[in-house]
């Protein structure tokens, strides 16, 4: 179980690092809510299942709804002017 939690920590610096590297910004919300889930399966081999459902609800749910309605929003803007 330990190696199981050093690979997650693993794809978690690896999708951290991508994150800010990834330069479509769909794209990038995309590995953020990979992220995201990542963190909330970490937080329950933690033994922290509040913490897990909460990261999963709010890291992978609504931040990423947010973002893609941001992003959405300003491509839209870009449009019309245009």
């Amino acid at each position: 179980m330990e190696s199981f939690s050093i690979l997650i920590l693993i794809f978690l610096i690896i999708f951290s690092i991508s994150v800010s590297i990834i330069k479509n910004l769909l794209a990038s919300v995309v590995v953020f809510m990979v992220y995201s889930l990542l963190m909330a399966v970490l937080w329950q081999q933690l033994n922290a299942p509040d913490l897990a459902i909460t990261e999963a609800a709010v890291g992978a749910g609504v931040t990423t709804l947010l973002f893609v309605l941001a992003i959405r929003k300003v491509k839209g803007d870009d449009n019309e002017e245009n």
